[in-house]
């Protein structure tokens, strides 16, 4: 019994981690002043056929903080690419030169720095939704293993177990999310 215990919160840690993890690549996406390759990471082309990231076509640098230069493997792609720019709705204007395609990112108005933190806070509350879904289905498991014969005082422990490490977890997502509303509220 204590295998499976273990092997549950081991399970459920992961699951955390793996939560965590998303949130904080979600965060990459949510642009705080200055130009960075991941703003593009939702950007996806039609590829021949098939819906390729952007990266995977093309080279993306961040010259300096403002701009992001886009340069294509193939030349024949810079429409695609300035197409999906525009499909992918982050507010972006491209301009192509022939050769490569240019974004400036603009400064963030006050507004819009406080839609950002909105939807900062609600990637952070769906990490947390997560997070207490784990825990529902550990804490299942945890009673399955009771009804099955379990000693009550070892699954009593592993559910404190459970809830230590909810605990941990959500508190590192709120660091997260203090640390990302800094960076986007500093002009």
């Amino acid at each position: 019994m204590m295998e499976e215990i273990e092997f549950i919160i081991d399970e459920t840690k992961e699951a955390m981690t793996a939560s965590v993890a998303h949130l904080e690549k979600s965060f990459l996406n949510i642009r705080a002043g200055k130009a960075s390759p991941q703003m593009l990471g939702s950007v996806f082309v039609d590829y021949y056929g098939s819906q390729t990231p952007l990266s995977q076509i093309a080279n993306i640098n961040v010259p300096d903080a403002r701009t992001i230069t886009i340069q294509p493997y193939e030349k024949s792609m810079l429409q695609p690419i300035e197409k999906a720019i525009m499909v992918a709705n982050l507010g972006f204007n491209p301009m192509n030169n022939g050769d490569v395609i240019i974004i400036s990112v603009p400064p963030l108005t006050e507004e819009r720095r406080r839609d950002l933190v909105k939807q900062a806070k609600q990637e952070a509350e769906d990490a947390k939704i997560g997070i207490r879904n784990h825990r529902k289905e550990a804490n299942t498991e945890i009673k399955k293993l009771e009804k099955d014969g379990a000693s009550e005082d070892l699954c009593k422990k592993a559910e404190d177990d459970v809830q230590k490490l909810t605990d941990n977890f959500i508190k590192k997502i709120e660091e997260h999310l203090v640390i990302k509303e800094a960076e986007i509220m500093k002009v």
